[in-house]
């Protein structure tokens, strides 16, 4: 019987075709198609990214995939058979004996902690000690922050060369917090944009995500993002270049434009993904209270999706070149690509403002 390897390739050399060129048809890299001739499984990402990229190389050489998938299996319970010995063995009686000897001795150990402790028991209660807690000071000098906070603690928000303090004052129907620019007051789910020093650009988004009403001893799990402005740019990442739009002979850059708005806000937009082969994608709606939570999902060849946003999207994508995509707005395409064959990326589509208060959607790879 033929080896999964064996398949492969003789499949491939049947029709006269190179890695090269299958990887550029398939949009694998040729190192993962000659490791599945090979055998040789150890160089994949995970076993998810394997499984996607044998059942597309299989569909495309015409060979049965799922003959394929029950192959690799076979080879993978191979991989630690059980020793003939093991099997004719009985069972040892070893464990029992312990298991019996741990049931005394724990017993024992009972007997004698309940003994110390009802001895060692005061006559009469004393009066509870009140735990007095120090405040807490966190310096948030990334992009983002989400910690539980009780009343008293502070954020420390950097923006450049600027810093603001953000102290959580109080806890009752709702969560008051101390600012720049005056006290803020968020119900639980709410948030706030604040532009902490009145120079046209928001700086810090605070996000109430969790707390319990006039219970101020389980304090309150609060978010706080940085905006991405001139000076948090400058700050958080030197090495972003908004204006570049394609990827050099260098190497990829962090962020990539994907359109300037002609308006002075953020337009409403539709990321259309269309799939060129089998693709583990994920996308998350960002900053819509109604839109929460993360959709992830198989795809296959010509399969087709539309995501609609506001401010932006995260994206999870096993095969940057799996995925063709492109930003719908106004009713014209902007196509822009994530990343190279085999890649694995993560990243935002979103809306960012520049120095001179021009919206722009840009791509922001994460990893």
């Amino acid at each position: 019987m033929e080896s999964l390897g064996e398949k492969l390739k003789a499949a491939r050399e049947e029709r006269g075709l190179s890695f090269e060129y299958v990887g550029r048809e398939t949009n694998i890299s040729a190192k993962y198609l000659e490791a599945l001739e090979r055998e040789d499984f150890s160089g994949f990402p995970g076993e998810p990214y394997l499984l996607g990229f044998l059942k597309n190389y299989g569909e495309y050489l015409g060979l049965n995939t799922d003959e394929l998938l029950s192959i690799y299996r076979s080879l993978k319970l191979q991989e630690q058979p059980v020793p003939v010995e093991q099997l004719l063995k009985g069972p040892s009686p070893l464990p029992k004996i312990i298991g019996i000897a741990a049931i005394v001795i724990a017993v024992l150990g009972l007997g004698a902690g309940a003994y110390y402790f009802i001895s060692r028991l005061p006559k009469k209660d004393p009066a509870p000690k009140s735990q007095v807690r120090t405040s807490s000071e966190y310096l948030m000098n990334t992009g983002f922050l989400e910690r539980r906070l009780y009343p008293g603690d502070s954020i420390l928000a950097a923006d450049g060369a600027d810093s603001y303090k953000l102290v959580f004052t109080s806890l009752g129907d709702a969560v008051t917090i101390t600012t720049p620019r005056g006290p803020v007051i968020l119900d639980l789910g709410q948030e706030v944009i604040l532009d902490l020093n009145n120079d046209g650009f928001a700086k810090v988004r605070i996000i109430a995500a969790d707390f319990v009403k006039n219970d101020s001893s389980q304090g309150a799990l609060l978010r706080f993002e940085l905006e991405i402005t001139p000076q948090t740019l400058a700050a958080v990442e030197p090495e972003l270049q908004i204006e570049v739009e394609t990827v050099s002979a260098e190497g990829r850059e962090t962020m990539t434009l994907i359109y300037t708005s002609q308006i002075a806000s953020a337009q409403p937009f539709t990321l259309q993904a269309v799939f060129q082969s089998y693709c583990l994608f994920r996308y998350e709606i960002l900053s819509e209270r109604d839109r929460q939570g993360r959709q992830e999902q198989y795809y296959q060849r010509s399969e087709e999706i539309n995501i609609s946003a506001q401010n932006g999207i995260r994206l999870g994508i096993s095969n940057a070149q799996a995925v063709k995509l492109q930003a719908m707005i106004g009713g014209k395409p902007y196509p822009f690509e994530t990343g190279g064959a085999g890649e694995v990326v993560a990243a935002d589509v979103r809306w960012i403002r520049d120095e001179e208060n021009r919206y722009r959607l840009v791509m922001l790879r994460l990893d």
